[in-house]
């Protein structure tokens, strides 16, 4: 049995429903459900005995504990965290809660539980913490891309916070000698990602007929990770890493965000005209750029695929096609998570198994 944190979330649910979809080994997750953790993402999963859904804080101690002795993992796999750089500006305080505060908590109950494991049980034992491209801070245009020996340079609270998460657990393992792993992954794109973020957003609003937002000149460029090609690499590294090792994960695929849009408009334009046949990037509107955004990521990911030779199944144009198609197929689930009506369905469709 495996136990992850924030798994009803965008890249933790991706991840639950392709373990299981790939192997019968029961999960455990736990998410706090805030505005981004949805429920129905999962609802595929309702009934299925494999899956142990528990509503609960990263940073609730007695509760995270009560689980790890009751289910007994052979992995926790730590994806919780608030995630939106937007939101880290202008409410900073909830990301260092989550973020730092409660992977130092996270991590002294898995801590105490592992210290407390024996033989093989003990030695097999991973703590896998899954982070991001942003801690290293910015690249010009002409710089290689991020390696894990890159100096962290996080440049918003969400970044400053994620990065603050980097070196507790890193300092555990030196510290205490806790079996970690870190992950830093590029941007994800994919289904279920929360309407707040760049892609997801612009299939919205381009549907609904609002205006696609860019910010500043749209010239930000970023390394675009198809989401199920990143659970794919955390399974691989789960599997063989190195105790203690970083490892970059990236899909090899550096675009500004003004194209970006346009390649959704393009796919939107041919999937789904509008009805008075002009471009969805007749939409398009530049808004003032946000404070200290970051230029360009890019992420080198040759150490995951020299070592444990994972490499992304996807290219952008494959990930992308597939994810917009998927917003179109999903109208559903789109205006549920912008009504806040799952939550209700929730109630109706859903017990959380509490503990026992």
């Amino acid at each position: 049995m495996i136990l992850v944190t924030g798994g009803a979330g965008f890249i933790g649910a991706n991840f639950v429903l392709d373990w299981l979809a790939s192997n019968d080994e029961p999960v455990v997750n736990v998410d706090k459900l805030t505005y981004a953790g949805n429920l129905e993402n999962l609802a595929s999963l309702q009934g299925d005995a494999r899956h142990v859904f528990v509503q609960a804080d990263i940073g609730d101690s007695a509760v995270i504990s009560a689980l790890l002795q009751q289910h007994q993992p052979r992995a926790v796999i730590n994806f919780a965290a608030e995630s939106h750089v937007d939101r880290s500006i202008h409410g900073p305080e909830d990301f260092i809660q989550t973020n730092v505060v409660g992977t130092f908590r996270l991590l002294e109950a898995v801590r105490a539980y592992w210290s407390e494991l024996e033989g093989e049980a003990k030695s097999s034992f991973r703590f896998l913490h899954v982070s991001t491209d942003e801690v290293y801070g910015t690249l010009s245009p002409t710089e290689p891309a991020f390696t894990e020996d890159h100096n962290y340079e996080p440049n918003s609270p969400y970044s400053a916070s994620k990065a603050a998460s980097d070196h507790l657990v890193r300092a555990w393992h030196h510290t205490y000698g806790l079996p970690v792993l870190t992950t830093n992954c590029s941007n994800n794109y994919g289904p279920l990602h929360f309407p707040e973020k760049l892609i997801p957003m612009m299939i919205v609003n381009a549907l609904a007929g609002k205006p696609l937002p860019i910010y500043g000149d749209g010239m930000q460029v970023r390394d675009w990770l198809y989401v199920r090609d990143h659970c794919s690499a955390i399974r691989r590294v789960l599997e063989a890493g190195k105790l203690g090792e970083t490892y970059n994960v990236g899909g090899w695929n550096e675009k500004a965000n003004i194209d970006i849009v346009k390649t959704v408009c393009a796919l939107l334009d041919a999937l789904r005209p509008r009805g008075d046949g002009l471009s969805y990037a007749e939409q398009i509107t530049y808004v003032t750029d946000r404070p200290g955004h970051d230029r360009r990521y890019a992420m080198d990911a040759r150490k995951l695929e020299r070592e444990l030779g994972w490499k992304p199944a996807e290219t952008f144009e494959t990930g992308i096609r597939k994810t917009v198609q998927w917003y179109l197929d999903n109208p559903q689930w789109v205006q549920n998570v912008q009504s806040g009506n799952y939550r209700d369905w929730l109630q109706k469709q859903y017990v959380p198994k509490a503990l026992a």
